[in-house]
């Protein structure tokens, strides 16, 4: 059974995608409320709360085959201040990765280390700060290769994130996870471009990941949703009557095209900033009716709550997301136990990494190289017995 260490776990979603194939050695996070989520799902046996800055080696046991870290995005976000990689909250990077390499002065570096972020990453400080996350792969003796994987490829979500997978020197690496050039819809021209700027050197050891793309989700927004069509937890007609007067022209046009169609609509809606034709920044209501829902942001991600609007014929009637709707959208099981505090739940789910990315980078390249290499080491100790 693969082993591995869960950094800025939140609440375990990383382990989630994972799978009970993964044995998890040690889990930590700063943010006491997400360590009790993480606890009451996984216990709390692994798991260590407190500044990433201040873990010792000697409180991780053994040698694990993946460490990994989805680190703060705040400073990288396009909605964050640009601190990037200095910041304090992204920051938080350079502190693991001096983890990362105790453990490899030890002898027990992790064999595969997976980051995953927000896709600002790529464009932060002109790229520069993904060209240092980039040496600090080369320079601890990685090879390394990046995707970026929208979460509405399995879940009727928004979700683009990258992530950035390193393998240890010397490990097989099977001959179908790589290619030669960017091949498939993981590779964007964001990432093309920012891997570019790359120095010789770091480039040297780049991978460029192969996966295969997942059949294509059936699964829509509406079929996540606790009852669309019931009575219960909606807005005034006031309040609704309030939303719809923050749309500008193209989105209630959106509105007014379910209207006529005839049929019940459901859509969502994020308030967001914007500047109106005199330079003044006005609050926007926007709606989106095309089966998914937008990326689940937390208030510090720069984001409001979600609201679910439903259109059917003239009326139209809107409430804000449930948590366990936001879970759902997370590709959570709903035997997952939710914080009771909605603001609570929502800034867990905000926060956290969609499951099934989780899975399908486990299963497609996670996998295959943990086993190909399990594969020598068994030839290894066959040999060894041989010469014996």
């Amino acid at each position: 059974m693969p082993s591995f260490l869960e950094f800025f776990a939140g609440g375990g979603m990383a382990r989630a995608g994972l799978g009970r194939e993964w044995r998890c050695l040690f889990a930590n996070d700063f943010d006491h409320k997400k360590a009790a989520s993480y606890a009451a799902n996984w216990g709390g046996s692994t798991l260590h709360i407190g500044d990433v800055a201040k873990v010792a080696p000697s409180q991780i046991d053994g040698a694990a085959d993946l460490a990994w870290a989805s680190f703060p995005c705040q400073d990288l976000s396009l909605a964050g201040g640009g601190a990037g990689l200095k910041g304090e909250r992204s920051g938080t990077f350079w502190p693991f990765w001096e983890l990362m390499g105790k453990l490899h002065a030890e002898g027990r570096g992790p064999n595969l280390i997976a980051l995953e972020n927000v896709c600002g990453t790529l464009a932060s400080h002109g790229g520069r700060d993904f060209a240092a996350i980039g040496e600090a792969f080369a320079s601890r003796g990685y090879r390394f290769g990046a995707l970026v994987v929208d979460a509405a490829l399995f879940v009727p979500q928004s979700r683009p994130r990258l992530f950035i997978i390193g393998v240890k020197d010397g490990l097989v690496i099977p001959e179908a996870l790589c290619s030669d050039e960017p091949v498939g819809r993981f590779h964007t021209k964001q990432l093309v471009n920012a891997q570019a700027k790359l120095s010789a050197e770091v480039a040297a050891k780049w991978i460029w990941w192969n996966l295969p793309v997942p059949r294509t989700r059936k699964v829509k927004f509406v079929d996540l949703l606790d009852n669309p069509a019931g009575s219960d937890g909606w807005h005034t007609p006031a309040e609704t009557k309030s939303l719809l007067a923050m749309m500008s022209p193209i989105n209630m046009e959106k509105v007014r095209k379910a209207q006529a169609s005839g049929e019940m609509t459901v859509g969502c809606v994020y308030k967001r900033t914007r500047r109106n034709a005199q330079d003044d920044k006005v609050q926007r209501a926007e709606v989106r009716f095309d089966g998914i829902s937008g990326c689940l942001r937390t208030p510090a991600g720069g984001s409001s709550r979600q609201v679910i609007v439903i259109v059917d014929g003239k009326t139209v009637r809107s409430r804000l997301i449930t948590a366990r709707e936001t879970a759902r959208l997370m590709g959570l099981k709903d035997t997952y136990c939710l914080p009771q505090s909605y603001n609570d739940a929502y800034h867990l789910t905000g926060d956290g990494v969609a499951v099934p990315v989780v899975r399908h980078i486990a299963k497609n390249l996670l996998e295959p190289i943990v086993s190909a290499n399990a594969v020598d080491q068994a030839d290894l100790v066959d040999l060894m017995a041989e010469a014996a």
